[in-house]
């Protein structure tokens, strides 16, 4: 069975910089790749800071910090990652930029790595077919933010070998993570529940129910939720709500997965949540403010 020492993380964004943070924590040494350099000394520093907050409630020490930290470095090029065990991808949920990324590793990377993607809703299958080993490449999707949620999601795509499913499912054990095994269908176990959850909680919003306060006050206190709908729509970004609820739509071909028109408006007005300031919630404020 392939050794994993050595993994690379394209993207440094939410779940790229949690994903890479986890791993250097379980002892794997780190790259992380993102075309832009800034983003990538934004998620080391971010790293860093969760890192000490974890040390601040003795989760781990402070020596178990720095050897992890050590364990991280950065590069704007692909060629980067051409020695690594294993590349995972968490790029954004769009399936034509993903294929690209794919096509442009596997020029550069060892033929025997593996390959992961973080997706939270595209076909593996289909994504493994760009590349030259759909046998070595599988779905890790991680939950956010990643180093305190505790699942995995493991999807197999129709080519994914045992070796590789096995050697997924170990590196799983090794991070401290659950893994729950999803078969590769749209959007998989959590987001096919989840998003339909979010887009209906949308829908009761647009056809004037209730308010965003009275929808997320009652979800959290009706359903013992700790985030409200709409709160945690922004917190994950109006934008992959949207792109996932478009696989769904799409994969599926079931009207009960259309995607809000409401939601489809705030994406197009570049309203995406927390990560622009503004979705359901204005947080330009100390206390985040519903928008409508």
């Amino acid at each position: 069975m392939t050794k994993i020492q050595s993994v690379g993380i394209i993207g440094a964004g939410q779940m790229g910089n949690g994903i890479a943070h986890v791993f250097a924590i379980a002892g794997f040494d780190v790259i992380i790749h993102d075309i832009d350099e800034a983003r990538i000394d934004a998620a080391i520093k971010l790293i860093d800071k969760n890192m000490n907050r974890q040390v601040s409630k003795d989760i781990i020490t402070q020596a178990d910090k720095e050897a992890a930290m050590a364990r991280i470095i950065g590069t704007p090029s692909l060629d980067g990652l051409k020695d690594c065990d294993l590349v995972i991808e968490a790029a954004t949920e769009n399936a034509e930029l993903k294929k690209k990324i794919f096509r442009d590793l596997c020029k550069v990377l060892k033929k025997d790595a593996l390959i992961a993607s973080n997706t939270s809703s595209i076909s593996i299958t289909a994504l493994a077919a760009v590349t030259d080993r759909p046998d070595k490449f599988i779905g890790l999707h991680f939950m956010n933010p990643v180093p305190i949620m505790r699942l995995v999601e493991v999807i197999r795509g129709i080519a994914t070998s045992r070796e590789t499913f096995e050697i997924g499912k170990a590196m799983i054990e090794k991070l401290g993570k659950t893994m729950a095994m999803a078969e590769d269908f749209p959007a998989f176990i959590v987001n096919r529940i989840l998003m339909p959850m979010i887009n209906e909680a949308i829908y009761t919003l647009y056809e004037g129910v209730g308010t965003v306060t009275a929808i997320d006050t009652g979800m959290k206190l009706g359903t013992n939720h700790p985030m409200g709908p709409l709160e945690l729509a922004d917190f994950i970004g109006l934008d992959t709500c949207l792109s996932i609820m478009q696989v769904l739509y799409e994969g599926l071909s079931d009207s009960k997965y259309r995607p809000c028109p409401l939601l489809i408006k705030y994406v197009e007005a570049g309203w995406l949540g927390r990560k622009t300031g503004r979705g359901f919630y204005d947080y330009s404020g100390d206390v985040p403010v519903p928008t409508r």
